[in-house]
C-alpha cells in the first residue's frame, strides 16, 4: 500500500475546518440580516406615507441613553469572553452580569417607550403606516434582544455555577457574536427610524 507524501510548506499543512459553531452561528446572522433588510427598507420605503398622525417628529425622542447601555453591552460580553479564555471564571461571570444589566436596561428603555407611545401619544401598530412599520421593526429587533438575553442568562447561571471552564471559551464566543449582531441592528435601526426618518 503507497502512503500520500506530505509535502512541506504546502497549503493544505496545518490547515483546520472553522469551528462548526462559529460558520453556524455566521448562517443565522446572514439569514436574519437579510430579514432586518426587508425591514429596514419598508421602513424608509413608508417614511412620510402615513394620512395621518402621530408622525415620527411629534412623538420620537432619541433614545441615546439606552442605546448607549446597549452598545456598552458589546465591549462587556467581549471582556467576558476574554476572561473565560484566561480561566478567570470570576471575572467572567462579572462581565456577563454587566452585558445582562446593560441589555435588561436598554429592553426596558424600549418598553417604556413603546407604553408612553402607546397610552400618550395614541401610536400603535394600527395607527398608521407609521406605527405598523416601526413597531414592525423595533419589536424585531426587541424580540432578539430578548432571546439574546435569554441565553446570555443562561450563560451566567451557568459561569456562576462553576459549569463553565476555559474549555468553553469557543461557545460563550459563538453567543456574543450573536449579541455584537444585534448592537449592530440596533445601530440601523437607530440612524433609520430616530435619525433618518424624524
Amino acid at each position: 500500500m503507497i502512503e500520500a507524501a506530505v509535502i512541506p510548506n504546502s497549503p493544505n499543512e496545518g490547515w483546520e475546518l472553522p469551528s462548526r459553531g462559529v460558520v453556524g452561528m455566521v448562517c443565522l446572522i446572514a439569514a436574519e440580516a437579510s430579514i432586518f433588510i426587508i425591514f429596514v427598507v419598508a421602513y424608509v420605503f413608508y417614511i412620510g406615507k402615513s394620512v395621518s398622525g402621530p408622525t415620527p417628529k411629534d412623538v420620537l425622542t432619541l433614545p441615546v441613553f439606552t442605546t448607549i447601555c446597549l452598545l456598552s453591552s458589546s465591549l462587556t460580553v467581549h471582556a467576558a469572553v476574554s476572561a473565560l479564555r484566561q480561566s478567570k471564571r470570576n471575572l467572567c461571570s462579572l462581565w456577563l452580569a454587566a452585558t445582562v444589566l446593560l441589555g435588561g436596561i436598554f429592553l426596558a428603555g424600549t418598553g417604556r417607550e413603546w407604553y408612553e407611545l402607546i397610552y400618550h401619544d395614541g401610536l400603535t401598530i394600527q395607527t398608521n403606516l407609521f406605527g405598523t412599520t416601526f413597531y414592525s421593526l423595533v419589536g424585531l429587533h426587541a424580540t432578539h434582544v430578548i432571546v439574546g438575553l435569554i441565553m446570555l442568562m443562561l450563560a451566567l447561571v451557568f459561569s456562576l455555577n462553576g459549569a463553565m471552564t476555559h474549555e468553553h471559551s469557543e461557545k460563550l464566543e459563538v453567543l456574543s457574536l450573536y449579541w455584537h449582531f444585534v448592537d449592530a441592528v440596533w445601530v440601523v435601526v437607530f440612524l433609520v427610524v430616530y435619525v433618518l426618518g424624524r
